[in-house]
């Protein structure tokens, strides 16, 4: 009896455990292993805007990535914890996101070290969103159409090739061009979306690059959009470029991150990798930035009245080349099935490249920077049509007006948001 109660009052006497870890000190360690990450893998970190020393301390002292999947492990751990810990609802969110965004960096860990899986699974374990990859016979329909829309003989991917190629915007007019777009996209941006004063972003052309164009954040509000010019540049691609690298596309997604950093303290929104759940949210919105700031008719009006004359080609022809890239976006998701092919490597490169040319309709060319895209870049690819098919589809939901879609695509890059909470 006093052995039992000697040992009762021993543990009556044990300290009281620590206090679990704040969700801000998770959210810092997420940090501070992710730019350790970027050690690893150069470019894994896209945009970076926090304390410098977090970030000087991760490249000077980079723990390994076996050190690093457990701790990835550990602090998984601890944000479950959190999040069933978590009060009110913006916290739970907040942390369930946080926790999205570790298990992708744990499974890109393993893809350091040389993990591969299939293309469905890889893309959902790093962009918490899974591809519909459909037949490409599917698109066998879209090509028919464009058919009619391209009329002569001869191979179709030619014909579109030769036809694009009367849309060419001189180099020499291409900055006009682009400023215009980019300065056109923004005023109507502005209509809806707040920014800060002082924002803006530079427009700059290199060469030798698998992407067509990039956009770097720099924080506290500047951004730089580069333009490749390795390929001739049609006269459609200007308002897209505008939009989805600039406003409201990756620009406007980088001032909402920072905010949420600085304004609420959400430490995780200083680092923006370029593999995680918020891939689809910010590709899928760049793309659907088009469509959000230029409804209906309105890209082919501004395009004629404005960008055509810009350019020097001749305005009343811009309907029809209007309506074949039109046709020619239904064949987006195609390029999803030749990656699928490729990367599970059910098909050779030279019939990737072969299969983007048909299914594409661009040259040897094009269709070899489009696999060296992917080769780059993986799985990423789903981000462009399956993020925007998702993010077009839960904007549709909220309301048929403009006023609507534009408060839904402000709702998804002001706060945690996964592509879950989309569908």
């Amino acid at each position: 009896m006093l052995v039992a109660f000697a040992a009762l009052a021993l543990i009556g006497c044990a300290p009281p455990a620590p206090p679990a870890p704040s969700l801000n000190a998770l959210a810092e360690q997420y940090v501070r292993a992710s730019l350790e990450m970027g050690a690893h893998e150069e470019g894994y970190i896209d945009a970076y805007y926090g304390p410098p020393e977090w970030k000087t301390q991760a490249e000077a002292h980079p723990r390994t990535t076996v050190q690093l999947k457990a701790a990835m492990d550990r602090l998984q751990a601890q944000v479950e914890v959190a999040e069933h810990a978590a009060a009110d609802p913006a916290a739970r969110r907040r942390a369930h996101t946080l926790g999205a965004y570790i298990a992708s960096a744990r499974f890109r860990l393993d893809m350091m070290d040389g993990m591969r899986v299939p293309f469905v699974d890889e893309a959902e374990r790093l962009f918490a969103l899974r591809p519909e990859i459909k037949p490409l016979s599917h698109y066998d329909t879209v090509l028919a159409r464009i058919q009619t829309l391209v009329p002569g003989s001869g191979d179709l991917a030619e014909r579109v090739e030769a036809l694009r190629n009367r849309y060419i915007v001189p180099r020499a007019r291409l900055e006009a061009v682009m400023n215009a777009a980019i300065n056109e996209c923004r005023r109507r941006t502005l209509a809806y979306i707040a920014l800060p004063q002082g924002e803006h972003f530079a427009l700059t052309f290199v060469n030798h690059q698998s992407w067509s164009a990039y956009n770097y954040y720099h924080g506290a509000n500047p951004s730089e959009i580069q333009v490749n010019t390795d390929q001739p540049f049609a006269i459609n691609r200007a308002l897209g470029l505008g939009c989805h690298e600039g406003y409201p596309g990756h620009h406007v997604q980088g001032i909402y991150a920072e905010k949420m950093y600085r304004q609420n303290g959400y430490a995780e929104y200083s680092v923006a990798p370029l593999f995680s759940p918020q891939g689809p949210l910010n590709e899928g919105g760049g793309n659907y930035g088009v469509d959000l700031a230029f409804p209906g008719q309105a890209k082919l009006q501004f395009e004629q009245s404005t960008l055509y004359p810009l350019a020097g080609l001749d305005p009343a022809t811009a309907p029809a080349f209007d309506a074949l890239n039109d046709a020619m976006k239904e064949l987006d998701g195609a390029r999803l099935t030749v990656a699928q092919q490729y990367l599970d490597h059910q098909i050779s490169r030279d019939q990737a490249i072969a299969l983007i040319q048909r299914y594409q309709l661009v040259s040897r060319a094009r269709a070899a920077q489009s696999v060296a895209f992917i080769d780059h870049y993986r799985s990423y690819v789903i981000n462009y049509v399956s993020g925007e098919d998702l993010i077009r589809a839960y904007a549709n939901r909220q309301g048929s007006a403009d006023a609507a879609h534009w408060r839904a695509y402000l709702s998804i890059i002001s706060q945690p948001t996964l592509p879950s909470d989309l569908q």
